[in-house]
């Protein structure tokens, strides 16, 4: 709750006219309490985990060979029904966990100084805070991944993110209770050592799982924003981890590659894509020779090769 009861009060404060940004925080949130502002997290939450994956249902549903050449794992498709079984999964444990520790863990929101006053960040502040809150985020996760790979984390907490060895949207939030309670932790770091306003906070909370759902979408995309941020994973870097199963240990990271680079996990899959490299290019070859020996083949293959090779070079036919 603002400690003003009007404009002109907040502006004789900051010494200054509120911008447009600053003007309809106040109008909203001026006669709301930080706790009811902090329980957004919430609403955002189950609109994040209930509608980014559904353009996703919906090109797996329409199986047309436009979107189908970007899928990394071809050969598996899930029907509605699984997807929204999976769905349904999420949804109870956002009832019986995520929402519930959303509403009791507001003490520590407080202690550890997200504001809701004004002046409102700038979008510099929000930018560097952001990017802070993703670094401390990926390289406290890497280790806590790992942890869940060793045997014993594995069987009894990890596995049942691994159910789904062909990752959808709506598998990014399926796991095992205790698993969301764990990898809570360094979603919070970061706001804990750098604490910023609360709507940097909720940037923060809706982009992490926005990424989650990327990352599990199956889909590697060419015009995905997301490949312009230099050492960002994405959607194939992620979908080997899950494809290589309980045997894995590469690409342990949740949104970077650093940390699997430089401490040697993500060999596996460099070697896999180098593999995969090859094959394509013999292909490739063999596939040129073939319209230039029988012309009778080369509309044919004009319109297949190029979705072959890319199935062959994503992942596995």
């Amino acid at each position: 709750m603002l400690p003003f009861n009007t404009i002109e009060e907040a502006v004789t404060f900051l010494g200054r006219n509120l911008t447009m940004a600053e003007t309809l925080w106040f109008n909203y949130s001026a006669k709301k309490s930080d706790y009811y502002l902090y329980c957004h997290n919430i609403l955002f939450l189950f609109l994040i985990f209930s509608l980014v994956p559904l353009p996703l249902v919906f090109v797996e549903m329409m199986k047309s060979l436009e979107f189908h050449k970007y899928k990394i794992q071809p050969k598996v498709s899930l029907s509605f029904s699984e997807m929204f079984k999976c769905y349904k999964d999420v949804m109870r444990m956002f009832v019986l966990v995520v929402g519930p520790l959303q509403l009791v863990s507001y003490p520590s929101v407080k202690m550890i100084g997200i504001q809701t006053g004004l002046p409102l960040p700038s979008v510099w502040e929000i930018l560097s805070q952001l990017t802070v809150y993703f670094m401390i985020e990926d390289y406290t996760n890497y280790w806590i991944h790992r942890f869940l790979h060793c045997k014993w984390g594995y069987e009894n907490i990890h596995r049942v993110h691994h159910e789904y060895a062909a990752p959808i949207g709506f598998a990014a939030p399926y796991a095992h209770w205790l698993e969301i309670l764990i990898l809570g932790i360094p979603s919070f770091l970061g706001p804990a050592i750098a604490p910023g306003h609360m709507i940097t906070f909720w940037l923060w909370i809706a982009l992490r799982q926005i990424e989650a759902i990327e990352t599990h979408s199956g889909y590697d995309f060419p015009w995905a924003p997301t490949r312009f941020i230099p050492f960002y994973g994405g959607a194939d870097y992620h979908d080997y981890h899950h494809y290589v199963g309980e045997q894995s240990q590469s690409n342990f990271a949740s949104v970077f590659t650093y940390c699997d680079y430089i401490y040697g996990t993500d060999k596996g899959y460099r070697y896999h894509k180098k593999v995969l490299r090859k094959v394509s290019c013999s292909l490739l070859l063999f596939v040129s020779f073939a319209t230039c020996q029988k012309p009778s083949f080369q509309l044919w293959f004009s319109k297949w090769k190029i979705t072959i090779i890319y199935k062959i070079y994503c992942n596995r036919m």
